[in-house]
């Protein structure tokens, strides 16, 4: 069992770790729930690399690649496993987990149906999940990946991500991406190059689009006014995409953005340097998800 552990990982990405063939910029490290760890491999031939079953994105070149693995908010704290496959083996990588302690947010929403659906708006929220999942593990095969990601739209941010959420003081699923209170009709932009893969107005998220960018990452924008784009399309980073709005479970006009990485919810503010801290907050109530 071959064994990096996460100090090395960490002094790697903070003294700047780029070999010819790595992309410019790479996400913030963060072992957490809801983060991204960054795994260097050596390996002669690309491998696969895959993070509970699931395929992760892997850069760089022959004995020095990196897998860019993106932890979801239910991670358990601890020792966790990748695996990694190339022609010849197959190999374990471990990295540590730590604790992290997301702030609480209660919210009243008006609309109880969107915190108590009905049988027939339950019969819609299936089928919207099903195809939110497709949307989600979506995967063309490139090593054209871009990772130095733009925020999609001007304004403060209202919701963090990891916000433990209680609507209507009933527990509820983790915010899980990063809420820009811009106004609305207002441009939302593409983070980065990439395929459109799916567009639709969902019960919960509203008028939204899924971009693909290449090797699983993806990129959410939720509660539109309108969307600009069609499935397949092809977009450059800062295309307009559609106008913020506030549909399906919104309480003002704004932007829920999510990052998606081998199916994982991550921290979108890891890959812009860091959004929250360098936003405004603003005091709106904001029920996104």
């Amino acid at each position: 069992m071959i064994k990096n552990s996460l100090n090395s990982i960490i002094l790697l990405v903070l003294s700047g770790f780029t070999v010819p063939g790595f992309p410019l910029e790479l996400p913030d490290n963060a072992s957490v729930p809801g983060g991204v760890v960054i795994v260097p491999i050596k390996s002669a031939d690309k491998p696969e690399a895959y993070y509970n079953d699931n395929r992760v994105l892997i850069t760089g070149e022959k004995n020095n690649w990196l897998a860019i693995v993106g932890i979801p908010l239910s991670a358990q704290p601890g020792n966790h496993k990748l695996r990694v496959k190339d022609k010849s083996r197959e190999s374990f990588y471990s990295f540590e987990i730590t604790k992290k302690e997301y702030e609480t947010q209660y919210l009243t929403i008006e609309n109880k149906r969107q915190v108590n659906p009905t049988p027939d708006d339950m019969k819609r929220i299936n089928q919207e999940k099903k195809l939110i999942q497709e949307a989600k593990a979506e995967w063309t095969e490139t090593d054209q990946i871009q990772l130095d990601l733009i925020i999609p739209a001007k304004g403060p941010y209202s919701s963090p991500f990891g916000l433990r959420r209680y609507f209507n003081n009933q527990p509820r699923l983790p915010h899980s991406g990063l809420d820009i209170a811009a106004a609305e009709g207002s441009p939302i932009a593409a983070a980065a190059d990439g395929r459109v893969v799916n567009t639709g107005d969902y019960f919960f998220n509203g008028k939204t689009v899924f971009i693909e960018h290449g090797q699983g990452i993806i990129t959410m924008y939720c509660h539109m006014s309108s969307i600009e784009v069609k499935k397949d399309q092809n977009v450059r980073q800062g295309q307009p995409i559609g106008k913020v709005g506030k549909s399906g479970r919104a309480t003002g006009a704004h932007l829920h953005w999510s990052v998606i990485l081998n199916k994982a919810m991550v921290d979108p503010a890891l890959f812009v340097g860091g959004a929250e801290q360098n936003a405004e907050p603003v005091d709106e109530e904001d029920p996104a998800h």
